[in-house]
């Protein structure tokens, strides 16, 4: 995917829900410092670790979610039992992930910016991206809230989960599209310039 940076706005077709990948034109530390290298690299960190288990977490956390409102719906987990694994599990999913995006955009956002102007572009799509993930975990705290009220028979609680299944298909793809855009933007920095204020 080739894209002009200087002429297209965050809000168009490098939106989250729009892109598919970042641009080549942000891609050129990813290539200088592939995935399958990382841990192997000299200034790959217990920082860098720590955040990928971060991202690892959410998206386990978001595994558990599904596996879960499918127990539900197939009616193999009562109401009561759902309910407190949704409280536990989904407050942990979005508290966590809403700590984790203001951390990066007042602390380490800033600084991968200045260290490298070339993807500087990259860290502003990340901020936007933060943005629009806010509005989409208020819908889903929206969603979990109304099966957590949910005090009726059976067929009203399947309608209910059902919701939550929906919002959490709808969630998956558009936060692990952010995760992997931000994986292979951020650790290739660190990788590159180990600053020493993140070691």
């Amino acid at each position: 995917m080739s894209v002009d940076m200087s002429d297209t706005p965050i809000q168009a077709t490098l939106s989250l829900t729009e892109r598919d990948g970042l641009p080549d034109a942000l891609r050129s530390l990813i290539k200088a410092y592939p995935r399958n290298g990382w841990e192997q690299n000299a200034n790959y960190s217990q920082l860098i670790a720590f955040w990928l288990d971060r991202h690892l977490m959410f998206r386990r956390l978001l595994d558990q979610l599904d596996t879960d409102v499918k127990a539900a719906l197939d009616g193999n987990e009562a109401q009561d039992g759902y309910k407190r694994k949704l409280s536990r599990f989904g407050g942990m999913l979005i508290n966590q992930l809403h700590g984790h995006h203001q951390i990066e955009d007042a602390q380490y956002f800033p600084v991968m910016t200045r260290l490298d102007t070339s993807v500087a572009r990259g860290f502003d799509i990340l901020d936007a991206d933060h943005h629009s993930l806010d509005g989409i975990l208020s819908d889903l705290a929206n969603t979990a809230n109304a099966v957590l009220q949910y005090q009726g028979k059976q067929p009203g609680f399947v309608d209910t989960a059902a919701a939550m299944k929906g919002r959490l298909d709808r969630f998956r793809p558009l936060l692990n599209r952010h995760l992997v855009d931000e994986e292979e933007l951020v650790v290739p920095v660190l990788l590159k310039y180990d600053p020493p204020q993140f070691r």
